[in-house]
């Protein structure tokens, strides 16, 4: 009954009362983004949703757009300024996904949105992450984020997936508030400034 009738009415009415009381934070991050990293203040990028459904999810950018004398843009972990970092620890870079769960791409818990280029890499069970919306956080988020393998964090999702409850959701939030702002755990994994690239599992790899 609450993933089929409660969760998406209380997602939209929660995303919005968040955007009307935290508005002024909203306000201020952008300004600090401006000054700090300069235009755009907003990271655009597709992700596939709720049946790999392609959405435009929108963060706070992080990282500035250094290149090489190429003109290739510098590995993540030189970009991502100390500004970026603090913003990805307590996850205030997510904030205009508030946004996507207004219009219904998103919701606030669930499997986190990555990237389209792994879709035909997942195998059958991975890609289960995909019957539902993607969300802000999820029981991946809570339970490594991501200093976890890929194979663990999709093991997390399709554990969601099949086991959605609002006291389960409730739980989510309340432990992922807590890991951020003041365990501050997972931020990156061993080496990287966030998450390296899924290339695929070894088992069972399928094309879309």
């Amino acid at each position: 009954m609450y993933r089929r009738y409660i969760k998406r009415p209380m997602d939209f009415a929660l995303a919005l009362l968040a955007i009307i009381v935290f508005c002024w934070l909203f306000a201020l991050v952008a300004i600090l983004v401006r000054i700090k990293l300069g235009s755009p203040i907003l990271f655009k990028q597709p992700r596939p949703g709720k049946d790999e459904k392609i959405f435009n999810m929108y963060k706070f950018r992080t990282m500035t757009d250094a290149r090489d004398e190429n003109g290739e843009l510098l590995p993540d972990e030189m970009r991502l300024t100390r500004f970026g970092k603090i913003l990805r620890k307590t996850s205030l870079d997510e904030l205009p996904e508030a946004f996507c769960i207004l219009k219904g791409d998103m919701s606030i818990v669930g499997p986190r949105p990555l990237l389209v280029q792994y879709l035909p890499r997942y195998n059958e069970r991975q890609r289960r992450r995909h019957e539902v919306r993607p969300g802000l956080t999820g029981l991946a988020q809570i339970n490594g984020r991501n200093a976890i393998s890929w194979e663990e964090k999709f093991d997390w999702d399709v554990k969601y997936v099949d086991s959605i409850t609002l006291w389960g959701d409730v739980k989510i939030i309340a432990m992922t508030v807590w890991k951020a702002f003041v365990k501050e755990e997972g931020i990156s994994a061993e080496g990287e400034a966030t998450m390296g690239e899924f290339m695929g599992s070894e088992k069972e790899l399928v094309s879309k």
